[in-house]
């Protein structure tokens, strides 16, 4: 999402400019790739660019192909392949053995629903939003191709897929959370190719805490682009704080806070007593990540506390106490990590190893 945020800001900056520009967005990959579907990057016709589609090895060529679209005001289809381990872009040095399907999308500002309007539109959903856009298909929805599609019944009527169909496939990006490139059948049995993806909402952080480590996570999630939250003592609230985080409140104004499927939960105030107050407030909103600093025996006391005032804390699925990952984490800037890391395997559904035991592709 924060790139997400980057292109926006951008565009706007160039629509105010009269700049033309083109958006550059992997629609597939196979096999091994640094960036996945989604990846975006938008491109003035001048040259100047903004996020990426690869780790650097397809941005050169991209801009070229983009600048086409630009001057073309057509969009286009590049397929980069090198999973035979040889580059047969010439001049292009994927160096991932894998391959990856760019299109290439020039945008009208004039547009009201152009892609990255329709990005707009969604980035401050606190809900999974799904995106669809025409990659391939006859020469009749060429007029299609790379505009985001709204509505299973508007997109079943303009391309000839089935509703059915359609749903199955969204269906399946939303279970498993990853967004894919889908084989349709359109009219008269056309096939076309459709990008089903889905944008996950920022994710948000509330921290409970005021003391110095809890500004060491702050910088830690600036740079994830993450909505940092935190709960404390207002007087012990400096400057830098104000500065790092999204917002501050108060213990008596947790009330305000409401958590959803993308919002984790920390308990890092150091102080026994206000962690199993926060808890006793936030347990019965089910957070989607419970952690909590300290040792297990300190959970287990107060798990056993809470108990009598009906609260299960030991049993819970999603708490994680000792809180983060197991890396060693010694400074406040690396329990910080440690912290984000977890929260992010939790998020993605991911078991958090070392990607040289995992068997397959990593992604």
């Amino acid at each position: 999402m924060k790139e997400i945020r980057k292109i926006i800001a951008a565009y706007d900056n160039l629509k105010q400019q009269e700049v033309t520009m083109a958006l550059a967005t992997v629609v597939g990959v196979e096999a091994s790739s640094y960036r996945r579907i989604g990846a975006r990057m938008l491109v003035a016709a001048d040259g100047r660019c903004v996020g990426g589609i690869s780790g650097g090895c397809l941005e050169g060529d991209a801009k070229r192909r983009a600048q086409t679209a630009i001057y073309q005001q057509t969009p286009s289809i590049q397929v980069y392949d090198t999973l035979d381990g040889e580059d047969r872009v010439i001049g292009i040095g994927l160096g991932c053995n894998g391959k990856v399907t760019v299109l290439f999308t020039p945008i009208g500002v004039a547009d009201p629903e152009n892609p990255v309007e329709i990005l707009r539109s969604v980035v401050d959903t606190r809900g999974p939003e799904v995106m669809i856009q025409l990659v391939r298909g006859p020469k009749s929805l060429q007029d299609l191709v790379g505009k985001p599609l709204r509505g299973r019944a508007e997109i079943a009527r303009r391309t000839g897929v089935s509703e059915r169909q359609l749903y199955r496939e969204i269906l399946q990006v939303t279970d498993r959370g990853l967004s894919r490139l889908g084989t349709f059948n359109g009219e008269a049995g056309a096939p076309l190719e459709m990008l089903i993806e889905q944008i996950r909402p920022e994710t948000r952080l509330i921290a409970v805490g005021d003391n110095y480590d809890v500004l060491a996570l702050a910088e830690v999630t600036q740079a994830l682009g993450w909505e940092l939250h935190v709960v404390g003592t207002r007087r012990k609230f400096t400057h830098d704080f104000e500065a790092k985080t999204h917002h501050l409140y108060g213990y008596d104004e947790v009330g305000q806070l409401q958590l959803d499927a993308h919002t984790a939960l920390v308990m890092m105030s150091h102080d026994y007593d206000k962690d199993k107050a926060m808890i006793a407030h936030f347990l019965p909103q089910q957070p989607a990540y419970l952690g909590m600093l300290g040792p297990r025996k300190r959970m287990e006391k107060m798990h056993r506390e809470l108990t009598e005032e009906g609260f299960d804390l030991g049993g819970y699925p999603r708490l994680f106490s000792p809180v983060g990952l197991d890396i060693g984490a010694e400074s406040p800037e690396e329990i910080a990590m440690a912290i984000c890391a977890e929260i992010t395997t939790v998020f993605r559904r991911r078991p958090g190893g070392m990607l040289k035991d995992r068997r397959g592709t990593i992604h």
